[in-house]
């Protein structure tokens, strides 16, 4: 009997054959982080403006911010092979690198939300206050709540540049796998801050109990879906009008596994009924304002699976 042995150089162990690499924390991570900058740059913006009083559920809204960019980053550092290592990537800043980037704007925009919430924390959640009487256990709060109060400025100058690099990032952070052709769009950073974006009007318009508030939100978010859907459809006529494996990657989305989950619940019940709806009660009829809300935040979930997942399933053969 004769046996033979075959070694090759592409069994690589989480490479190659298997191109699937990320998993469900890092969708997450993606849908959390976007979530957060859309609200932060609402928030400090209206701040900016001198608008906050207007708009109470900026203030209400400030709550989740930190919440998900702690439970994104949970999902991230779960995800990674070495968690108990990830302090290296504080060991040194690389320009080039979008992980890099992401890292930092990440380490300083968190701590930022956690600040920006407790600055509203009395007059926003009275509540709370009234059960938890950290204020009363804790003498040193209120010198600390004046001081975050008198900067609140300075912490909205940082929040929106850095809010509008943490939603590019996310984009970014796929697009630069220029070994995916589905990732190998520069179109995906522009794509995912504006889906943040629309997530972050929609949470504040859950929160909202003013019509006046829910009606400008529904405008911004309204606004926001069309170009969401602009940039889809200039994202898809791109990989049409690329070479032969981006016009394979597009065949996931457009006639393959994926196209019931994209066209379905991200383009029709994520982008298009929400649009809808928003534009009848713009017009003045009743519309549940949660349902709208609702959709968009749960299509932009789905829109961050979707592009995870079948991203990992395309590369180019070099």
């Amino acid at each position: 009997m004769e046996e033979e042995l075959f070694t090759s150089g592409r069994n690589i162990p989480n490479i190659d054959p298997s191109l699937q690499i990320w998993h469900w924390p890092i969708s997450l991570y993606l849908f959390l982080g976007g979530l957060a900058a859309g609200i932060l740059f609402f928030a400090a913006l209206f701040y900016l403006m001198g608008k906050e009083k207007q708009y109470p559920a900026l203030k209400a809204a400030a709550v989740i911010p930190p919440i998900a960019l702690s439970i994104g980053l949970l999902a991230l550092v779960y995800d990674l092979t070495h968690p108990l290592y990830t302090w290296r990537l504080y060991t040194t800043f690389r320009i080039e690198s979008p992980m890099s980037w992401g890292a930092w704007v990440l380490l300083i925009t968190t701590p930022l939300s956690f600040l920006w919430l407790f600055s509203y924390y009395r007059s926003a959640f009275p509540k709370w206050e009234s059960k938890l009487k950290l204020f009363k256990k804790f003498k040193f709060l209120e010198k600390f709540e004046k001081f975050l109060i008198a900067n609140r400025t300075y912490m909205a100058y940082a929040l929106v540049p850095l809010s509008i690099i943490l939603g590019v990032y996310t984009g970014i952070l796929l697009s630069a796998f220029n070994a995916r052709p589905l990732w190998n769009n520069a179109i995906l950073g522009p794509l995912f801050l504006t889906s943040g974006l629309s997530t972050g009007a929609a949470a504040i318009i859950l929160l909202s109990r003013n019509r006046a508030e829910r009606h400008l939100f529904s405008k911004i978010d309204l606004a926001l879906i069309v170009i969401e859907i602009a940039l889809i459809t200039h994202m898809i006529m791109g990989y049409y009008a690329g070479s032969q494996v981006q016009l394979e990657a597009m065949d996931l989305l457009v006639g393959g596994e994926f196209t019931l989950m994209f066209f379905g619940f991200v383009i029709l019940l994520g982008l298009l009924v929400p649009a809808i709806l928003e534009v009848i009660e713009l017009l003045g009829y009743k519309v549940p304002v949660a349902v709208p809300a609702i959709l968009v935040i749960i299509g932009g979930l789905i829109f961050r699976f979707i592009m995870v997942e079948a991203g990992q399933l395309t590369r180019y053969l070099y």
